[in-house]
């Protein structure tokens, strides 16, 4: 129970800050600071990372929780 409520948790700040990256990608696009390509490799890259520690997050809480109980 403990390493799903860690997980959930952590996951929601993960997203919270894959979301605020996007958007301040959003703004370098429209002050044209970076170029369309950039802006789409930048996004597809915070997207994937976000979902790959959120996804890998439960077993090394599990892990981590293993060791202490």
């Amino acid at each position: 129970m403990e390493v799903m409520a860690a997980s959930v948790f952590s996951a929601i700040i993960i997203f919270i800050t894959v979301f605020s990256m996007i958007r301040v990608f959003i703004i370098a696009f429209k002050r044209k600071e970076i170029t369309l390509r950039k802006f789409i490799i930048f996004t597809i890259s915070s997207i994937v990372t976000g979902l790959i520690i959120a996804s890998v997050l439960p077993f090394v809480y599990q892990k981590i929780f293993h060791y202490f109980y």
